[in-house]
Order: C-alpha cells, then structure tokens, then sequence
C-alpha cells in the first residue's frame, strides 16, 4: 500500500449570512464576517496546494441553504480549479442544507472533481491505480434524509484504502438534528478504513484507527456556540494503512468568549483592566485572526452596583471598541452580559432573624447531622430512581456530591432572597 495525504473538510456553508451581527458591527467587522466563510475555503485551498496532497473531500453542507447563491456556487468551483491545476483531486457529498434538489447553476466543474450522486459509488483516488485508494460516498437527494445510509454501502476491497464520504450523525450527537443516523458499530462493521463525516459542527476523533472516524467540523464559526479554532484535517495515510489525522485552523474570524469574576477587582479601573487583559489574551491566542466575542461577567463582588447602572453594560462595550475595534487584526466585543451578583457576608447574614438566615442556619444543620444528610438522601434514592427521570440523572450522588448539592442549593436561594443589596 502507497502513502498519501488528502484534507478532509466538511459543513463550508460557504455565504452563510451573519445578519444580526453584520448589521450592528462596523463596516470594516461586517465585511469581515460577511466574506469570513469564502476566505476560510481560501485557506483550505491554498493549505491543500501549499501542502501537495493528493486530494481534497467535502463531507457535505458546501452551502449554507438549498437555494445557493450564485456568488457561493462560482467560489466553489473556482476553488474546485485551482485544485485541479494543481493536479490535486477533489471529492464532494452534499448534506441536509445542500441537498441535490436545490437550486444550482449550470456551471463547469473541473474534471478533477467527482461530486457524489443519491447512490453510493466508489471512485478510485488515483484513476491511473484504481486499487491504490478508494472513496465510497453519497449525497442527499432531499434535505430530509432520515434513513440509514450506511446500510446502502456497495462492497468494499479489503486490499484498498477506503474512505467514506458520509453526511451523517453517529451514535445521535446532541445539538444536530438527526439526519442520515447510524452508530458507531455500523460504520466498525463497514469495511472502511477512514470515514471522512460531515454534519457535526464541533471536530472530534469518534475512533482513531481500523477505522478511523473522524469529524473535522465546520471550518468557520458563524456563531458563539462555535467558538475557537475551527478548521479541517490533513490526513496522512502510511505503508501499513494507518492514518495520522492532523488538525490545521483555516477559519478567518474567530469566535470566542471571555468570563471575568467581578469578586477579583475593587474598582471600575481593575474591571476595564480586566477586560482590556482579557481581549488581548483572546487576540494573542487567536493566531493572527480577528476575533469576535461576548463578555460574560461572573461571581461576587461591589462592582456588582455599578454595573446594575443604566448604560453601565453598553458604556462597558464601548470601551472595549474603542481600544480594539480599529486594530489590525481586530476585535469586537459584541456584548457583556452580567451574571455577576452582590456581596454577600454569610457569617453576618447567618446572625440574623429574617428568612434568609433561617434558610443558612439549616443548611449548617444539615450539612452537620446525620440523620439529616440520611433524609435527604432517602429523598434522591426516590426521585434517581423514578423510571421518568433517572435517565437524567444518572446514579444516586455520593456523599461528596450530596455536599456539593447542598451548597449549590444554598447559593440558589441566597441569590433569590439576597439579589437586592450586601
């Protein structure tokens, strides 16, 4: 068996909108989220040339909707051309969100390219050795596939590399929608040697070897809940058949998110130092991109009177801009959200005769006698036990856990009962 490399890539979404965000970011972060998914495709075409691999595959989801734009579809295919001036191969599948009934354009493909079909076809990496390397992949027809399509799989040589082009959710990963399912046992059963997936947004190695299952996720954030480096996989194929997937960023904005604990700073200076401290670290590990990210302020502490301010929040975000917006690369902080919570003296609150400390002095109670702990403890066995809700819960909490328990539910109802002051 002969090495080679191909790259791995899936879910472009190549024109994805960013809508709110563009329309409340300057000009110049606006242009920058507005092309950030094409520049992040640039990056994964030059990264294949500049590396010479053999091949480049798309698991699905190339645009952001079935009715594409025409802007998406000519970036695609130009991207496509390169890669095969360069004598670089390029396969692709489409998934639920570019689905062979949608819209598309009559445009030239470079003959480099083979785009997968509704049925599942095996095409041969190097058309000169066909026994070298194959990919086995399939497209959806429709965006509502449902089935199993691993099922479908034609036979699969035992003496060639394979690999599976697959849009598909393994195992119902949480957060996507169920669309083409199978487990993870299915695709050990195939016969494939690396199955290159697309659909899941977040990379992750599912099995590393024999096969390899691999998810690359998507190689732009559009969003918080995509935060941090976000690429694809270069993909090493050795002698012996293993394979040594490594992870190269390719994404051109980076989302991120900044937590700051009020309870650390006394004054309104140490928090904006805080936050300058902060936005610069985000920069520094961001590797030279843009970054655009939310601050969420956390724990306890004076400051929390201040930022219970009008405007306190928006003042906040202006300055922040003002430091970062203009800078090459730059960053945005889009919003601060206070989580954050007064002073809060619990050996003074305890002394008192209202609720409050009625609610402290039975939690020391119960945290000091037994029978206690075992009452509450009765009560869990109950509830973990209930056939509606222990598949939730999981098993009955140790001791260990049964304090940490407690000490969330103190701290629930002294942020209800104590909101208003120190």
């Amino acid at each position: 068996m002969t090495r080679f490399r191909f790259v791995h890539a899936a879910d472009l979404h190549l024109d994805s909108p960013f809508k709110g965000l563009r329309a409340a970011a300057p000009d110049h972060v606006a242009d920058g989220l507005h092309h950030a998914t094409f520049r992040a495709y640039e990056n994964i075409i030059a990264l294949c040339i500049d590396e010479g691999v053999d091949a480049l595959l798309v698991a699905g989801d190339v645009y952001d909707g079935a009715d594409r734009s025409l802007r998406a579809q000519r970036k695609f295919v130009d991207g496509l051309g390169k890669l095969a001036e360069a004598g670089i191969r390029s396969f692709v599948c489409h998934g639920n969100h570019d689905p062979l009934d949608g819209w598309e354009a009559r445009l030239d493909y470079p003959r480099g390219c083979h785009r997968f079909g509704a049925q599942f076809e095996a095409v041969p990496v190097f058309p000169e050795e066909p026994g070298r390397a194959v990919v086995h992949g399939i497209s959806y027809p429709r965006r509502d596939v449902t089935e199993n399509l691993v099922q479908h799989l034609g036979p699969v040589d035992p003496e060639t590399f394979s690999i599976g082009l697959l849009h598909t959710n393994v195992g119902n990963i949480p957060g996507h929608d169920l669309y083409a399912p199978c487990s993870l046992d299915d695709l050990r059963r195939s016969g494939i040697d690396y199955w290159a997936l697309g659909h899941i947004h977040t990379r992750q190695v599912l099995q590393a070897q024999r096969p390899a299952v691999v998810y690359p996720g998507n190689p732009q954030g559009r969003h918080l809940n995509e935060a941090g480096a976000r690429g694809v996989y270069l993909v090493e194929v050795d002698d012996t058949g293993a394979v040594n997937p490594q992870f190269r960023a390719a994404d051109s904005v980076r989302w991120e998110n900044l937590n700051v604990d009020i309870g650390e700073h006394e004054t309104e200076q140490n928090l904006i130092d805080a936050l300058r401290e902060g936005t610069e670290k985000l920069l520094h590990d961001a590797d030279g991109r843009p970054v655009v990210f939310r601050t969420t302020l956390v724990g306890r502490g004076a400051l929390n009177r201040f930022l219970r301010r009008e405007n306190a929040l928006s003042e906040l975000v202006e300055q922040i801009n003002e430091d970062w917006t203009e800078q090459v690369p730059f960053a945005w902080c889009e919003r601060i959200v206070d989580e954050s919570r007064p002073l809060f003296d619990r050996r003074e609150r305890l002394a008192g005769a209202d609720f409050l400390a009625e609610v402290l002095r039975t939690s020391d109670r119960v945290r000091s006698q037994p029978e206690a702990l075992g009452g509450i403890r009765e009560g869990l066995v109950e509830l973990y036990g209930h056939h509606r809700f222990r598949r939730f819960l999981g098993d009955t909490p140790t001791d260990d856990e049964l304090a940490s328990l407690i000490d969330e539910a103190e701290m629930l109802v002294v942020d209800l009962l104590a909101e208003g002051g120190e």
